[in-house]
């Protein structure tokens, strides 16, 4: 049977239809529908069942803030679970299928559970899976996994693209009624650029429902007019289907754009994720309509008035015939007299109030409306829809005076203010009494960083709902934001409104009030996760008496729709059940999104190939032409090996080694981390930062230095350099840079905020490549440009200048052992310089190394590794590097942690070298063991391999390990079984393999 009717319907095309099913059963709709008008339309009442208790439920409102009506969305690569039917706009051959019930929506058998609902109160689920704990694994935990959720998860990859959009504004204006557009208006007339989000398909909001006149003409004429005049002005911006998900510090505002869920077919994109800077954002987000609690005002059939108002007067449906509306408000009677004017039989008004009623109400007398003041919901009865309504006096204990029969009950508890957005960022609340709810204190607003508020409210958000206070607040609100960043609006009147003006509400939390607990217990606050009266109340018994426990123990506004119609019932129940005022009660938590959205959004192009983009140097290209065997870095993919035909890599390593310490080798080394830390406090930063003194360091110099975290353990090493008195060059290892950037400002925005320092990472910016071995100078003097002499450039110096006609600044600095440069240019250059290198090499017999070469080289050295001798639990002390760390320093981050009885114990394991007594290699990672068994019955263990090669320079295994009181055992032999069964026995050393007086790397 169809609900539709021909006199009413703004937003839908009549002249078009579109077929789509639910749960298999066609039905039809028009371009203009949401899926749920056109249910409505189709008569399907029924559209899900609740998570706890599996009650059938029905469409409550008509937009973000739906609870029940949660939908799975298409089929394989583009099905989709828990899509509000509300928000989801019809198309042809759409598939809807109901979730949340087996075998069937209409027959349920988990309905069981309402009928042992008596057993399945608040927090049961903390005192009834205790006890036997041996039920848990095998009988509770499978119960309880197979139970949870409500739609399905996704089994095929999903078909759709996404993407990111960054955008930049004098102000965003999120919300897109005659007040955000009113707003806007007044703020562009300044001048200012501003962008608007709608997450609905039309702009104007509910006034063109609602109704109104503003500057003589209907309301929905000036919007249009409005309309046309933002869109003819070039400093305006305006999205529809775009939700303003969430607002943070520095005017950083996050939008969720939906571009083809309306229109499957389309290319392009399906979401687009906006990360928007403004300096001015606005939120003109509308309000709420809150239920009220009643017996049975969950079932299918009982409507907010407002969402009855809306599929009527939007969508052309009549929800029902015979309607009865409950209120203790004036604006239910909008709803009551557009369906009465519509042809429905409004059965009687049932207000709250026991009187006081405005000129709606007089209005309603008129058409023959039967008013009923002092009077409420008993209890609503009937199955799968509403069949009867138990009417009685709100002041009662709940006895019946009369049973109506009727098809549909519109309720409406008033308006709540959509405040989400404004509290994001730290807004503060006002309880407004004589209202009923909480609105945003103008005096309490989200602050920058230089202390001035960045975000404020119009219109109904602002807490105003008459239509003449919400145009003239909106057009100031615009003037206001343009004025805080420098603009001079011009001198525009502000429309002018006329409304019918509404008496004042009463504040109505249960009905009846003097409710026996039988009525409580099936009065509904959160529909979709079945939170009632009762519930909240028992956790105010059971000691809950903050609002965030409360929340946590019944769930309530836990659901998708994080609370939007049931938590100010919520909390008004709770305050009520400890005696106190709702503001002494307070709020939970608003945090962003708004409304859910969609994890390919939050992706955005991150996929395939690009879910993880590598990372390329300027010389990748040349290395995969030459054969290199590559290894992971972090997102970088070094050359491991150059091997030759049928080389093996180990063969290629060793020639690759070989080479170096004979002649000239080149390694690609840009990819380390490059971090330039600028301003008058620099040097300050940098000796919190690394345990030595940086701030000593002249310009010209270079200095090795480490890192620790808060806690004390090694975190980076790195060569710092000093370009100025003001700036630093920091190199970190190859897969750390981005952490130790962040690290940096993380400590720079929360400890040390007031420090005048600037980093920027300049990784990718340079090209660095090291020209290294004993012919490395002759190399780089046949290439000319600089002076490169050993009295000009020293160990640990650097210097700028020209090699092969490109501006270089080269670092002398070894992590090899050898007579090592490193030169490092602008990234363009640096194929450039790298194949310069290679022609003018061929005579000193040039080749090139990878990083396993690199990495057996810095062992034969001695030289630590950032991963392989650190692994979060390792301090500078450990390594034997107490030379890096200042004793004239008073402080550096971690140095208290090192003094610490643990850190600062002689028991800890330390660097040591480990020589096999028959040359062979260790096995990496390798456990020493001793005499004796732990707790387990396993041996003791005394130390661990750290880093394990074949060194071709010294023709047998050498490696590094952390062993206990390792530096006083020099030359005791350590037991190292190994996973193969082989047992291997290594003579503690020096760590220092190779030229220990490091007359190689100084010459």
């Amino acid at each position: 049977m169809s609900k539709r009717i021909a006199t009413q319907g703004r937003l839908i095309d009549r002249s078009r239809a579109l077929t789509f099913t639910f749960n298999g059963r066609d039905m039809r709709g028009h371009p203009g529908d949401t899926l749920a008008s056109a249910l409505l339309a189709n008569d399907q009442m029924l559209v899900g069942r609740s998570f706890k208790y599996h009650r059938p439920r029905g469409i409550v409102a008509s937009g973000a803030e739906e609870p029940n009506a949660l939908v799975n969305l298409g089929t394989g690569p583009s099905f989709e679970p828990n899509q509000r039917a509300t928000t989801t706009e019809l198309f042809d051959r759409l598939k809807a299928r109901s979730q949340n019930h087996w075998p069937s929506l209409e027959f349920d058998i988990g309905a069981i559970n309402a009928r042992l609902s008596r057993l399945l109160p608040a927090g049961f689920y903390y005192k009834t899976f205790l006890r036997p704990r041996a039920f848990w694994k095998h009988v509770y935990e499978p119960i309880i996994r197979q139970s949870a959720g409500l739609g399905q998860a996704p089994k095929d990859r999903d078909c759709d693209t996404y993407e990111y959009f960054y955008a930049t504004t004098d102000i965003v204006v999120v919300g897109g009624g005659i007040a955000g557009l009113l707003t806007a208006r007044s703020a562009a007339q300044s001048g200012a650029q501003v962008l608007v989000l709608e997450q609905t398909a039309h702009l104007g909001g509910r006034t063109p429902v609602d109704g109104g006149t503003v500057d003589g003409q209907p309301a929905s004429a000036f919007i249009d007019a409005l309309l046309e005049e933002l869109r003819a002005m070039a400093n305006v911006t305006m999205r529809s289907r775009c939700m303003g998900a969430g607002i943070y510090d520095h005017g950083f505002v996050l939008g969720y754009e939906r571009l083809t869920d309306h229109d499957p077919d389309a290319a392009g994109p399906r979401h687009r994720l906006w990360r928007i800077r403004a300096k001015q954002v606005i939120t003109a987000t509308g309000a709420i309509e809150r239920p009220l609690a009643f017996a049975g005002n969950d079932l299918p059939g009982v409507m907010l008035a407002s969402a009855m108002r809306d599929y009527l007067i939007n969508y052309g449906v009549m929800v029902g015939q015979r309607v009865i509306v409950a209120t203790n408000n004036d604006d239910a009677y909008r709803t009551a007299i557009a369906l009465k004017e519509a042809g429905a039989d409004v059965l009687r008004i049932l207000d709250a109030r026991d009187s006081g009623g405005g000129p709606l109400m007089q209005k309603a007398r008129e058409l023959g409306i039967r008013i009923d003041c002092g009077r409420a919901i008993g209890k609503v009865r009937g199955g799968k829809r509403v069949k009867k309504v138990k009417i009685c006096a709100q002041n009662s204990s709940g006895g019946a005076l009369e049973e109506v029969s009727c098809d549909a009950v519109a309720m409406s508890g008033g308006w709540s203010p959509v405040v989400h957005l404004w509290s994001h960022c730290g807004g503060k609340l006002l309880w407004d009494d004589g209202a009923a709810h909480f609105r945003p204190d103008p005096a309490r607003p989200p602050t920058g960083a230089d202390g001035n508020g960045f975000v404020s409210t119009a219109g109904a958000a602002h807490g105003d709902f008459a239509l003449g206070d919400i145009v003239a607040q909106a057009h100031e609100a615009g003037r206001k934001a343009a004025q805080a960043i420098g603009m001079k609006p011009k001198k525009h009147d502000a429309p002018i409104a006329a409304e019918t003006r509404e008496a004042r509400l009463l504040p109505v939390w249960l009905m009846p009030a003097g409710a026996n607990i039988g009525l409580r217990s099936k009065a509904w606050l959160d529909y979709q996760n079945d939170v009632k009266v009762s519930d909240v109340e028992l956790a105010a018994r059971e000691g809950y008496e903050s609002v965030e426990h409360t929340k946590r123990y019944t769930t309530l506004g836990m659901a998708t729709d994080q609370g939007k119609l049931s938590n100010i019932n919520g909390l008004a129940t709770l305050a009520n059940s400890l005696g106190t005022p709702i503001p002494s009660v307070g709020t939970t938590t608003f945090r962003p999104p708004y409304t859910p959205i969609s994890m390919g959004a939050i992706a955005g192009e991150a996929r395939d190939a690009i879910f993880q983009p590598l990372r390329c140097t300027p010389i990748h290209h040349w290395h995969e032409a030459h054969d290199a065997a590559w290894e992971p870095v972090g997102h970088w993919r070094r050359p491991y090996t150059y091997p030759r035909a049928d080389e093996a890599h180990a063969d290629a390593v060793a020639r690759e080694i070989k080479n170096v310490r004979q002649a000239v080798g080149l390694l690609d080394a840009s990819t380390l981390g490059k971090l330039i830390v600028k301003g008058p406090d620099a040097g300050k930063f940098l000796d919190m930062l690394y345990t030595n003194m940086m701030s000593t360091l002249q310009p010209g110099r270079c200095r090795y230095g480490l890192m620790c975290n808060e806690n004390g353990f090694l975190i980076d090493d790195g060569v710092v350099a000093r370009l100025d008195e003001q700036s630093f060059l920091c190199h970190t290892t190859s897969g750390g840079a981005d952490q130790i950037h962040a690290h940096m400002e993380e400590w720079l925005q929360t400890e040390w905020w007031d420090w005048q320092v600037y980093v920027a990472n300049a990784t990718e910016q340079f090209a660095q490549i090291a020209v290294v071995g004993p012919k490395a100078r002759k190399l780089l003097e046949k290439l000319g440009g600089m002076d490169l002499s050993a009295e000009t450039l020293p160990l640990m110096a650097w210097a700028e200048g020209e090699i092969a006609g490109i501006r270089a600044r080269v670092f002398r600095i070894s992590f090899s052992g050898e007579l090592s440069f490193e030169i490092a240019v602008p990234a363009s250059q640096g194929l450039a310089l790298w194949t310069a290198l290679i022609e003018a090499g061929r005579e000193f017999g040039v080749m090139p190394y990878g990083t396993e070469a690199l990495h057996v080289m810095r062992a034969e050295k001695g030289f630590i590794m950032i991963g392989d001798e650190t692994d979060g639990t390792v301090i500078p002390q450990d390594l034997g590097l107490d030379w890096a760390i200042s004793k004239k320093k008073e402080d550096y981050l971690g140095k208290r942690a090192q003094q610490r009885t643990h850190m600062a114990s002689p028991d800890r394991w330390k660097l040591v070298g480990l020589e096999t007594t028959d040359g062979t290699v260790l096995p990496e990672g390798a456990y020493a063991v001793g005499e004796g068994l732990n707790a387990n019955g396993q041996r003791v263990t005394q130390g661990r391999v750290t880093s394990t090669y074949y060194s071709p320079t010294l023709e047998r295994g050498i490696a590094m390990g952390l062993v206990l009181h390792g530096p006083e055992r020099m030359g005791e032999v350590l037991e190292f079984p190994g996973t193969d069964g082989q047992v291997y026995h290594a003579k503690i050393v020096d760590p220092v393999f190779y030229d220990k007086e490091g007359t190689k790397q100084n010459v």
